[in-house]
């Protein structure tokens, strides 16, 4: 067994359902945990695990952990659709493939519960999902991903593709709305209303953050994986080949990897951040595989990757812990003007060891990783 899988199942065998060793936010702020998208990602990094390797132990552990969550009725433990947080849809799209696996109705009522939550989601005015109840009107790169992948499995799955129209323009609007021209990249948020304390007169927040940047890259890849239409995929691979090209100014020759703000190498507080890096390099690495970015991608995903392993895994008392994660990031909201999208604020964040949003990312490059390895053979 290799150090990175010897570190998952270190991390399994120390989690439970609802004490979870990775969910760091929650264990900092003592609160009991609920369905989130952090968990989210570890099941997902964990199926991909389980898809590549055949190790069962991957898939009973995400079995076993939605079990927990998921009710006969396809009620959800700690799911509140009036949040209308696309955050909390992120995790549904592993209930797809363990509603398969498992022949449990429950996942599949479960899927239909998040689904009335993306049914019901407030809009922009341009069509686009609110982050949150909480932040009106405003759009943040992390919900392409956290929302548009369960979305678009639904409709493919079970509306033979009635919504891939809908799920484009929302990506349309992202591209027409916060792209920056002056660097190539994102804007972490953008505001439809213009009104929110940290927008600027286009509605767009200061500064580009790159695990943002990595959940819309990591979005464009899994939505245009989910669907076989070909207008969509033309103009969702355009999108993404852009964003491939401008991304690699960005990575560090140095460290080989990308900085917390990414256009701002260097510069005093500022920092090689890992599960941005991490998604970029999946991006790269998963993007190059299905053919929507050019193969010599992938071998620059895989040195990303290594950057990360050389830089940030590193061994404690017999421990490896993965390292250089920002905990959090956000912007307001109107009652916390801290989370004012400054560069100031984004390098003030915590930066935490075995955090899901680090290490799922870093897993699932891992598993792109291997997926390459095997089709070699």
């Amino acid at each position: 067994m290799n150090n990175i899988e010897r570190y998952l199942h270190r991390i399994m065998e120390e989690s439970a359902p609802d004490k979870p060793l990775w969910n760091i936010e929650k264990i900092k702020e003592g609160k009991i945990n609920g369905w989130n998208y952090i968990d989210g990602c570890m099941m997902i990094a964990l199926l991909n695990m389980y898809k590549i390797t055949g190790q069962q132990r991957y898939y009973d552990f995400a079995e076993n952990f939605l079990d927990y969550y998921v009710f006969e009725d396809g009620s959800i433990r700690g799911f509140n659709e009036e949040e209308y947080n696309l955050d909390n849809i992120c995790e549904g799209r592993v209930l797809f493939d363990v509603y398969r696996m498992s022949g449990k109705e429950k996942y599949r009522r479960a899927i239909e519960t998040l689904y009335g939550q993306i049914l019901r989601q407030p809009r922009t005015h341009e069509g686009n999902f609110w982050h949150k109840a909480i932040y009106p009107n405003q759009v943040w790169l992390d919900g392409l991903y956290m929302a548009q992948v369960f979305y678009s499995k639904y409709t493919a799955e079970f509306e033979n593709g009635a919504h891939y129209e809908d799920i484009l323009n929302q990506f349309r609007t992202v591209r027409a709305k916060m792209y920056d021209p002056e660097t190539g990249l994102y804007r972490h948020g953008y505001d439809a209303s213009k009104t929110a304390f940290w927008c600027l007169e286009n509605g767009c927040s200061r500064n580009p953050w790159l695990r943002s940047l990595g959940w819309f890259s990591a979005a464009l890849i899994d939505v245009t994986d989910n669907v076989p239409e070909e207008g969509f995929r033309a103009e969702m691979t355009a999108i993404a080949q852009e964003l491939a090209n401008n991304l690699l100014p960005y990575i560090d020759a140095e460290s080989g990897m990308l900085w917390q703000v990414p256009n701002q190498i260097g510069r005093e507080g500022n920092y090689p951040e890992t599960s941005g890096s991490a998604m970029v390099a999946y991006f790269y690495l998963k993007g190059a595989r299905l053919g929507m970015l050019d193969k010599s991608y992938a071998p620059v995903g895989a040195k990303i990757f290594q950057s990360i392993c050389d830089r940030y895994l590193t061994e404690t008392e017999g421990k490896l812990n993965l390292g250089g994660i920002c905990l959090v990031a956000g912007l307001g909201p109107e009652n916390n003007r801290r989370r004012d999208g400054t560069y100031e604020y984004y390098i003030s964040e915590p930066i935490v060891e075995n955090d899901a949003k680090g290490l799922a990312p870093f897993l699932m490059c891992y598993t792109e990783l291997l997926l390459s390895k095997k089709e070699e053979e």
